[in-house]
């Protein structure tokens, strides 16, 4: 009688163990899944990016896919939002600026999907109105960021004003420069106050974005614009999880249509353009 009631209470021991780790005789419920109808998350930064995606989510609709614009107004928080999984993907960000995004923060896993824009750096004066007018030891005004200044620096080689170590280098310093004959004097400035103390200087190269607020189009007001075919074209990024995503396909296809590319084209009227 004994050995029976052992058995029955070790029986009822090991029943009461299943039901913990697996449920003893009850339904086993399905982990939860992401819900398929929900909107896709791209992240922006306020501006242009931010009104290129709302046509994007426009056009997308048409395709039969969600799409929600989160904007951000800082270009750090996108990315990190976009490793942690709060984000499909954002589009705010250059190559070369992604590059020294993982060389920091390796764990991101981020890869970039497609090009989209370009966001041409060019040169301005509120001085002369001709490139031979500027004189020999002009002060010339550059972003004082790692990533502006060095992409300032090539528009200076590639325009004759300077020779570079490297003409290609998307890290080049002042350090960098190996010619100057006529003397420049190379001023670094917070690339947003650039526009501001142009007076104070003979040329600024100054980055698109801040051009614009200062109401200054690449096309018409520079005297010197970056070529198209620049390495700092700007891109789509998604997590290497999600790279295979055939959302992003889709995306890709939304994104470099016709028809993006003809609101590119109208709403920014040359100050920033398709680079597909």
């Amino acid at each position: 009688m004994m050995s029976k009631l052992v058995k029955i209470l070790i029986t009822i021991a090991l029943c009461a163990l299943m039901v913990v780790a697996a449920g003893c005789g009850g339904d086993k419920k399905a982990s939860p899944k992401a819900d398929p109808n929900a909107p896709v998350k791209i992240g922006v930064t306020a501006g242009p990016h931010a009104e290129i995606m709302d046509n994007v989510k426009k056009l997308a609709e048409k395709d039969g896919l969600k799409v929600e614009v989160v904007e951000f107004s800082d270009f750090v928080s996108p990315n990190v939002a976009l490793s942690q999984g709060e984000l499909f993907a954002n589009s705010m960000q250059h190559a070369p600026y992604l590059a020294a995004t993982l060389k920091k923060e390796p764990k991101f896993e981020l890869v970039e999907a497609f090009k989209t824009v370009n966001f041409p750096m060019a040169i301005y004066s509120a001085k002369y109105k001709k490139v031979e007018d500027i004189p020999e030891g002009a002060v010339i005004g550059i972003p004082n960021d790692p990533s502006n200044g060095a992409r300032a620096l090539l528009v200076l080689a590639d325009k004759g004003f300077i020779e570079l170590k490297d003409k290609n280098s998307v890290t080049a310093t002042t350090a960098d420069i190996t010619k100057n004959p006529k003397k420049y004097k190379i001023q670094e400035l917070d690339a947003a106050s650039i526009p501001k103390a142009m007076p104070d200087m003979d040329i600024a190269v100054i980055n698109a974005n801040y051009a614009l607020v200062a109401k200054l189009n690449p096309a018409k007001d520079s005297l010197l614009i970056e070529r198209p075919d620049n390495p700092f074209l700007n891109i789509f990024v998604t997590t290497k999880a999600n790279a295979n995503d055939p959302r992003i396909a889709q995306l890709k296809k939304i994104y470099q249509s016709a028809e993006n590319k003809k609101f590119i084209e109208e709403h920014f009227k040359g100050t920033i353009t398709a680079g597909f």
